[in-house]
């Protein structure tokens, strides 16, 4: 009985907002993901000049500057995990302080609701940063895989295991990558997230926004005319 009292302290409106955030977030993921070839988005067209960097590597001598660009990449899942877990920690210290939550919604909003109201929409944001940090840390480890296999390439590009592997390499590569870019949607939703301590509609708004943002990045942007070899407008 407990748990529906909690519940009903939440509008049929803020509800709706919790089912539009969710379903915008797992929407425009899956869209990015698996786009369609006629009009692909900048990561699935970035797989493509993944697996051609590995195609390059098995020819080029040294490969230092291989292991330089691989070990950028695992510095920026680093850093981004570390950014998510030090949000989670700052996150769950307020919870853990109820006096200075009342105190935050109250130079937010006229509501008066009950802490745990205020604690639940707290809670809801770090499970987004949460899953961010999960994913950033699996690709810092699939970076990890990548950088041993790019190894086991063999050096002579005749060696019939030179192709097959830097293939394989490709892949983990890719993985790693997409893990990545979920990790960054996560904490995109996130920020988003906290439009909902001033409302409902507010949530709504920011959610509305955050999809266009990432749609338009993914499939409107100069980067991508770039990439396709259009140049900027």
């Amino acid at each position: 009985m407990e748990l529906l009292d909690r519940i009903a302290m939440f509008t049929a409106l803020d509800a709706a907002a919790l089912g539009l955030w969710i379903a915008a977030w797992l929407w425009i993921g899956w869209r990015i993901e698996h786009s369609s070839a006629a009009r692909p988005s900048v990561s699935v067209l970035m797989s493509g000049y993944r697996r051609e960097w590995m195609r390059q590597l098995v020819t080029r001598q040294p490969r230092i500057f291989d292991a330089t660009i691989l070990s950028t990449l695992r510095q920026g899942t680093t850093f981004f995990a570390s950014a998510a877990m030090i949000i989670i920690g700052a996150g769950l210290a307020l919870i853990g302080n109820t006096e200075r939550l009342l105190g935050l919604a109250e130079d937010l909003t006229l509501d008066a609701a009950p802490a745990i109201v205020w604690e639940l929409k707290i809670l809801a944001i770090l499970l987004f940063v949460a899953n961010a940090f999960l994913k950033f840390v699996w690709s810092h480890r699939l970076f990890g895989y990548c950088a041993v296999i790019m190894a086991a390439v063999p050096n002579e590009p005749e060696h019939p295991a030179a192709l097959p592997r830097a293939a394989q390499a490709a892949e983990i590569n890719i993985t790693a990558a997409r893990s990545f870019n979920r990790g960054m949607r996560s904490l995109y939703f996130a920020l988003c997230g906290l439009a909902w301590l001033l409302g409902p509609l507010p949530l709504i708004a920011a959610t509305v926004l955050t999809g266009w943002v990432l749609w338009r990045r993914e499939f409107a942007s100069n980067s991508r005319r770039a990439l396709l070899g259009e140049g900027a407008p």
